[in-house]
């Protein structure tokens, strides 16, 4: 069961919750547009549910709450460092920094170091393709991932998303990690009780598994078999190698990362600009041309990658946002903890 909140109400209050973490203000206000923006667009496991664990390491300092990032440019490249930055304000910041460069380059390929969980990618791929750019995102894990019978993880799950931007239409956003399922959803199974479906995830033996608890003790399985691992190797290339950050995966005894070193996650971003290849007009005609042939190929049934984002986020903004219950409940005793009052939801004002 869902109640709703207005959206604005729920953007103030998370702004409130990363201020009082020692966030400044305008980095507390991107950062919580952004979670809340991937709450809108069905990024669940991504949303509102992860803002209790970012407070945790805010206030651990796993995360920097008052980050001095900075960047070395040169051409078609950026390095930027983010100074263990929240991922909800590195990487909007990264697409500002892309399309800077886009005004005097074609391309430009940006490597993040040191910086914090990025969310979920679409919603950095939806940020460039709003603005007129082609976007590929990714950003390497601890290892996370395994073939059926690894004794342990071996990459990443290394989530990758594009965005392209589609004329008169809302953007294309696709956004997958290269598991089955996201671990988050296994978070949520665990969280409530629930198994989760076959297929998704190994035990800590290697063994198959169907029981949340015990896949979080163990691997998640690749989208495709060995294809899925394949793309992960790619994320790690460019996500890990380039940035040169990586903290080792298999640690000697002793030495195993704590603190912030082990929160962060090196990431990149490749942006382009259409019109530089293709010219503007036969760019978006012929997105529309080929998105036009898919669509009517698959009938009522078929939409594009972030079709479904879009309408829910038209939906959320209009009507309000819906929270599960559990999740209101978690939000609420974060807010009484830190001295927050998390707002009452749009049904509970209008009745008051």
């Amino acid at each position: 069961m869902s109640t709703h909140w207005n959206v604005q109400a729920l953007e103030q209050w998370t702004t409130r919750v990363f201020e009082g973490c020692g966030v400044p203000p305008e980095q507390a206000a991107e950062a919580a547009a952004i979670l809340v923006r991937s709450e809108l667009r069905g990024y669940k496991t991504h949303g509102m549910t992860r803002l209790a664990s970012y407070v945790e390491r805010l206030r651990a300092n796993e995360f920097n709450p008052g980050p001095e990032m900075a960047y070395r440019s040169f051409p078609g490249g950026i390095v930027l460092q983010a100074d263990g930055a929240m991922g909800q304000i590195a990487g909007p910041y990264a697409v500002r920094l892309g399309l800077e460069a886009l005004e005097t380059s074609a391309s430009v390929l940006i490597v993040l170091q040191s910086c914090g969980h990025l969310g979920a990618l679409g919603i950095h791929a939806l940020l460039a393709a709003e603005a007129g750019a082609f976007s590929m995102i990714g950003q390497r894990t601890p290892p996370a991932l395994a073939m059926e019978g690894f004794p342990r993880a071996a990459i990443g799950h290394n989530p990758i998303a594009f965005g392209c931007p589609l004329p008169g239409q809302a953007p294309i956003v696709f956004d997958v990690a290269c598991s089955v399922a996201a671990r988050g959803h296994i978070l949520l199974a665990a969280r409530e009780g629930k198994p989760i479906p076959k297929g998704w995830a190994l035990d800590a033996d290697g063994r198959p598994t169907t029981d949340a608890k015990r896949a979080l003790g163990g691997s998640l399985l690749p989208m495709g078999g060995h294809k899925g691992i394949g793309i992960a190797m790619m994320v790690e290339c460019l996500a890990g190698a380039l940035a040169a950050t990586a903290v080792p995966h298999a640690p000697a005894p002793g030495s195993i990362p704590h603190g912030r070193a082990a929160a962060m996650q090196d990431g990149f971003l490749w942006m382009v600009k259409p019109e530089s290849f293709a010219g503007q007009a036969p760019f978006g005609d012929y997105m529309k041309q080929w998105t036009d042939t898919y669509l009517c190929a698959g009938g009522d049934d078929a939409r594009l990658p972030g079709n479904r984002g879009d309408a829910l986020e038209r939906e959320a903004r209009e009507h309000g946002i819906a929270l599960p219950a559990a999740i209101a409940q978690e939000l609420s005793a974060l807010g009484e903890r830190l001295g927050v009052r998390f707002p009452a939801s749009a049904s509970a004002s209008a009745s008051a």
